[in-house]
């Protein structure tokens, strides 16, 4: 029996295709789609990118000045739960940062990270709030819920948003600091 190598190569390669195509055009229409709309239409939200893997839900967002991150947080979480599954979700905001807040936050953040460090949580505000009086026109919020810390800083037009883990060994990394 002779065994012709082009058709076996070809059906090889089709196969492939198939299969890998089928899950690419999955995880896009019947994942990350969805999941995108479900951000874009949250009140606040400008631009989402959505990135699944197989432990994560990484949103990439841009939040307009003065919008809630825990409640855009809450949002995805909830309206979101059947496609993210037992899947980490992770909000990543593309901060529309100044060097005047970048510094504020720098010199802020040793107070902060105490703070979370002993779980004196109720620190943060106060410590933030003592601290804007020194910054002329920048304004601090503070949220939390029993997975993070949402810190959101507003200088004018721009803006800088900050979640950080409650979980003291995920500390080491903050996102979006």
């Amino acid at each position: 029996m002779k065994l012709r190598f082009l058709p076996i190569l070809l059906s090889v390669a089709i196969s492939a295709t198939l299969l890998f195509g089928g899950w690419f055009a999955y995880q896009s229409v019947a994942m990350e789609s969805p999941l995108s709309s479900i951000a874009s239409q949250t009140p606040g939200v400008k631009l989402v990118n959505t990135h699944i893997s197989s432990e994560e839900v990484l949103i990439e967002l841009n939040l307009e000045p003065g919008t809630s991150l825990r409640e855009v947080y809450s949002r995805i979480q909830t309206e979101g739960s059947t496609l993210i599954g037992k899947k980490e979700l992770k909000l990543k905001v593309l901060n529309d940062s100044t060097p005047k807040m970048d510094q504020w936050w720098s010199s802020a953040l040793f107070d902060v990270a105490q703070a979370m460090e002993t779980k004196q949580y109720t620190q943060i505000p106060k410590t933030l709030q003592a601290r804007t009086l020194e910054a002329d026109g920048l304004k601090v919020a503070t949220e939390m819920d029993d997975k993070y810390v949402y810190i959101a800083l507003t200088d004018g037009g721009k803006s800088k948003y900050l979640m950080l883990p409650r979980t003291s060994s995920q500390m080491g990394v903050w996102i979006n600091g």
